[in-house]
């Protein structure tokens, strides 16, 4: 599949997720000042997440990393509002639904959820440690950021395949 095909795929992607984004909902993991909800993973996925932590990019989407609260190697920020890592959650209970949607984005599959403030949640598929992103409304039409973290993914967690 050549670099033109991919994006056109990744763009048709994003759009229905962005239609869908008016119809559902769900809870975002932040509150809006900065402060998440850390995951709690064995010893064996934060080690995955650990190795994560140490290779995830400075900019994400164009936006500068930075550090949520609490402080944590499970979770990283970039831009406010901000796009919010979180490495170790649990399997989302989307995957088990086989009409759910999902997104490839550079070999790393993610399942996807419509929050109700018209955010994405996108959680990987397919990997020894569950990734998740929140990508609030401003950012949710752009696929970009998963672009921009797929590369760590890849490194860092093994595929689970």
């Amino acid at each position: 599949m050549t670099l033109f095909h991919r994006v056109v795929l990744i763009n048709v992607a994003a759009l229905a997720c962005l239609s869908a984004a008016a119809a559902y909902g769900f809870a975002v993991s932040g509150n809006g000042d900065g402060t998440v909800a850390v995951p709690v993973p064995d010893a064996v996925t934060s080690s995955y997440c650990r190795a994560l932590h140490d290779v995830l990019p400075q900019r994400v989407g164009g936006l500068s990393r930075h550090d949520l609260k609490p402080q944590s190697d499970l979770t990283a920020g970039w831009g406010d509002p901000a796009i919010v890592l979180r490495c170790g959650v649990p399997r989302p209970a989307v995957d088990d639904d086989p009409s759910a949607d999902g997104v490839d984005v550079d070999q790393v599959g993610w399942s996807v959820e419509h929050v109700a403030d018209g955010a994405l949640r996108l959680t990987t598929t397919y990997r020894k440690a569950y990734v998740e992103v929140t990508l609030p409304k401003e950012y949710a039409a752009d696929v970009g950021p998963l672009t921009d973290l797929a590369g760590a993914v890849k490194r860092a967690v093994p595929s689970a395949l």
